[in-house]
């Protein structure tokens, strides 16, 4: 991945600290989002699945929290109480269908994808710090994936082409929604040394490698 020169190193922790905030702050709001869906999943698997979620999601607050403490962070919310209120009420409102793309390939796959791209410029407390939360989410994705792969498989041809076809709207809603949220993000990157271009361009191919899994 492309960078930009090495910046000062009182910007790039600044920008640092306010990226992990922003990260612990997603990570907190997915955790109290499958919490609250566990009652209505539709059986026992995912049920389960999404208690693991919950577990592993207070396990990353808990380690980011601490760093964020040992490197100095501001931690002041990027997100105000409004606009998390505003995010849980959008997924509390979903359909199975729709919650598994909007939470797995959007928040959950492509939002780890623009991590992933920002560890290797990080520095080797925040890579360590980041290392269980994006293992975990690794599996995350795989059972978001794999679970709307067989519900989409139970649908008629018809059906699934119809929804499938509307998973690039989702995820292009609800990055404008992100977008929306007044977060700097591209010059939190640009601080900690990442080429936003080169990132932006990552996280299309991974976005584009999702709908194929999906649609296959």
């Amino acid at each position: 991945m492309r960078t930009l020169s090495l910046a000062p190193v009182s910007q790039y922790r600044e920008a640092m600290g306010q990226l992990l905030v922003l990260y612990t702050q997603v990570d907190r709001l997915i955790m109290e989002i499958c919490a609250e869906r566990i009652a209505t999943a539709p059986d026992e698997p995912a049920r389960l699945a999404l208690a693991k979620q919950v577990g592993d999601e207070s396990r990353h607050v808990c380690i980011q929290r601490q760093w964020m403490e040992r490197f100095g962070t501001t931690t002041t919310p990027l997100i105000s109480a409004s606009q998390e209120a505003m995010i849980r009420e959008h997924f509390r409102g979903l359909p199975w269908l729709e919650f598994l793309a909007d939470l797995y390939l959007c928040v959950e796959a492509l939002g780890s994808e623009a991590v992933e791209n920002i560890v290797p410029l990080a520095d080797p407390g925040t890579r360590e710090s980041l290392h269980v939360p994006l293992s975990d989410e690794q599996d995350h994705v795989a059972f978001g994936v794999s679970r709307l792969r067989d519900e989409l498989a139970r649908l008629s041809p018809a059906q699934r082409h119809a929804f499938v076809a509307t998973i690039p709207q989702r995820i292009d809603r609800l990055t404008q929604a992100f977008h929306g949220l007044g977060i700097d993000v591209a010059g939190l990157f640009a601080r900690v040394g990442a080429d936003y271009d080169s990132l932006s361009a990552a996280v299309a191919r991974r976005r584009d490698e999702l709908l194929q899994q999906v649609a296959a």
